[in-house]
């Protein structure tokens, strides 16, 4: 998202890592897998979280995407609890994981951070242990969202899940009057110059997910797990992708605007900006999840260490986790609630929606995404030759020059 954005059009969830803290990650020696391994514990990981909520201290500072704390949700929480909210709107992950310094600081409470911010703030040792216990709508979350990978170390919660979205194959319907099948067809010379997809490093993670189907002799099991050489074929394989590429879109309404005026007949998407075109009809076009697979984001609400008001912190975050506002911030936003008891206030508040934003998507679609997380050296198996974000970094810029 970007902070001068204004409305969902203008979101950019579109992260760029300072090297030096991608760098503090990669020396973490720490990684984990499935919400369960690791090799060493972030710093807070003893820090016991609250046993009970306690009275609001009657503020609560936040570090949000712009839009996450609305007054359509937040005046009613201020109202019930008494905790006034002050929210500050970050422009990129970047930006998160540097206001979370010192473990907010002091200042701050919570960030609304995304997946490929996660691992930064854990072993960064900004956020702390949550208890899932107190959130009585966690409950109700799809399975895979009570303890991802991104946000679970050790079955240790650092922060309770509460968006997402997966990311998509956007495609002009008169080009391809059959559904593409496979990513293939934004590598595909014969489509040079229609092809858009985000501007954003973890774009090389998209690569590795279609290479482990379609070369399966390099061994890609996770896509941000890649081993030197199958760092070296992702990134080749973006590179011969560059020409086709008309533009790498920084907005959502960049690629919308493309699609509108013909630039752009296929690309990677938001189930938003399908949403929008459909709705607004000046274009044909629908979305898939090809064979491959697709990835995927997840924003988590976390616990600053340093939280000067983690009642208040606590009481948000249930206030957020309830079906009502995880539908009112689904539609508002075009992403997916967490809470699978949402649907049923997604439909009331616009027929379909629940079905569109895939939120009634069987424990079987999961399956097909792979979540954001950050590249960090250590690999899942204990092994030390994994590629780290800020190399990924680096081959990025390399790669759209």
């Amino acid at each position: 998202m970007s902070s001068s954005a204004g409305s969902p059009a203008g979101w950019v969830r579109l992260g760029t890592l300072a090297a030096a803290a991608a760098l503090a990650v990669s020396a973490c020696g720490a990684t984990s897998g499935g919400g369960g391994s690791t090799l060493k514990p972030p710093p807070t990981a003893d820090m016991k979280p609250l046993s009970a909520i306690g009275a609001g201290e009657g503020a609560l500072n936040l570090i949000a995407w712009e839009g996450y704390v609305d007054p359509t949700w937040k005046d009613q929480f201020q109202k019930d609890t008494g905790c006034v909210v002050n929210a500050k709107y970050a422009g990129s992950s970047d930006e998160m994981v540097t206001l979370m310094a010192n473990g907010g600081g002091g200042q701050w409470d919570m960030v609304s951070a995304s997946g490929d911010a996660d691992l930064r703030l854990i072993y960064g040792g900004d956020v702390r242990p949550m208890n899932p216990a107190l959130i009585p709508d966690f409950a109700n979350f799809q399975p895979y969202f009570q303890n991802p990978p991104y946000n679970t170390i050790g079955g240790v919660h650092y922060g309770i899940s509460l968006q997402w979205g997966p990311n998509t194959l956007l495609y002009n319907k008169k080009k391809f009057p059959n559904a593409p099948t496979s990513w293939n067809v934004i590598y595909d010379p014969a489509n040079k110059g229609l092809v858009t997809v985000p501007d954003n490093p973890i774009q090389i993670a998209d690569a590795a997910l279609y290479l482990s189907k379609t070369q399966p002799s390099l061994g890609i099991k996770d896509p941000y797990e890649l081993t030197q050489k199958q760092f070296d074929a992702a990134v080749a394989l973006l590179k011969q992708q560059r020409p086709l590429v008309k533009k790498y879109w920084a907005l959502a309404s960049d690629e919308i605007s493309l699609f509108e005026n013909g630039d752009a007949m296929v690309g990677a998407a938001w189930p938003y900006q399908t949403n929008t075109l459909v709705a607004d009809g000046k274009v044909q076009v629908a979305d898939t999840i090809p064979s491959e697979g697709a990835t995927g984001w997840g924003d988590t609400w976390m616990l600053a260490t340093n939280a000067p008001h983690p009642n208040c912190a606590y009481l948000w975050t249930k206030w957020v986790s309830t079906p009502k506002v995880q539908a009112q911030q689904a539609i508002s936003f075009g992403e997916t609630p967490v809470n699978t008891k949402a649907c049923a206030e997604m439909e009331a508040l616009q027929a379909g929606s629940c079905a569109q934003y895939h939120a009634d998507a069987p424990g079987s679609y999961f399956q097909s995404i792979k979540f954001w997380k950050t590249p960090i050296a250590t690999c899942d198996d204990g092994s030390t030759d994994c590629i780290p974000y800020a190399q990924w970094q680096t081959a990025w810029t390399s790669i759209t020059a």
